[in-house]
């Protein structure tokens, strides 16, 4: 009799050793999540971790730093303005005027909602040296309230409409594409026109 009850004992005792070494080849590690970024956009390079600059407002903050070494109202002489470094024509054609003569006489958040007008059309590509640094890339449009994804898609004239948009940017909108976040940076696929139209806001993805 305490033979028969021994066995069972064991073998759960055995079983129970196993499950870490089960779990740990079946579900290994995962890596820590990248630094602060926004998915399919670009972030900071995970070996050297994320940059302080980061903690103030990533992306803009550790842009403003590369090229104007964080003072947004720089004012070198060299031709380009502020934070961001704006040089002149562009912050004029993108609707700089509106807030001030020249981009180192505007707010942080002036500069910023300029320099997402520049993004959208030229994408990072127009911070050339300090993207890269950054790995950022491509174009991106960041979302206002009351966008839609249809909206956001016939703006930019995407091939394949906004289901397009949708699966450029599934990871980070989530499994409802009818709910936007204000201030998300969505990744404007390659397929969209160099052009964008006005923005309007017609219905979403259901609608």
């Amino acid at each position: 009799m305490p033979k028969i009850s021994f066995w069972p004992a064991a073998l759960v005792a055995l079983l129970l050793a196993l499950v870490p070494l089960r779990g740990a080849y079946a579900a290994p590690r995962l890596p820590p999540p990248p630094a602060p970024g926004s998915p399919g956009i670009g972030s900071p390079g995970a070996d050297v971790g994320p940059p302080d600059c980061a903690a103030s407002g990533w992306p803009w903050s550790c842009l403003a730093e590369c090229e104007g070494g964080g003072d947004w109202h720089i004012n070198t002489g060299n031709g380009y303005y502020g934070g961001l470094q704006f040089w002149q024509s562009t912050w004029v054609k993108y609707g700089g005027l509106v807030y001030a003569p020249r981009a180192d006489l505007a707010t942080r958040e002036e500069q910023i909602e300029v320099a997402q007008e520049v993004l959208r059309m030229q994408g990072w590509g127009a911070w050339p040296a300090c993207s890269r640094k950054y790995g950022l890339s491509g174009r991106v449009h960041t979302v206002e309230p009351g966008d839609t994804l249809f909206a956001i898609a016939t703006r930019y004239r995407i091939t394949g409409g906004w289901q397009a948009l949708y699966t450029a940017n599934k990871k980070l909108i989530g499994s409802s594409p009818d709910r936007l976040k204000a201030d998300t940076m969505l990744v404007i696929p390659a397929s969209a026109a160099r052009r964008a139209l006005r923005p309007s806001h017609p219905a979403g993805p259901d609608g």
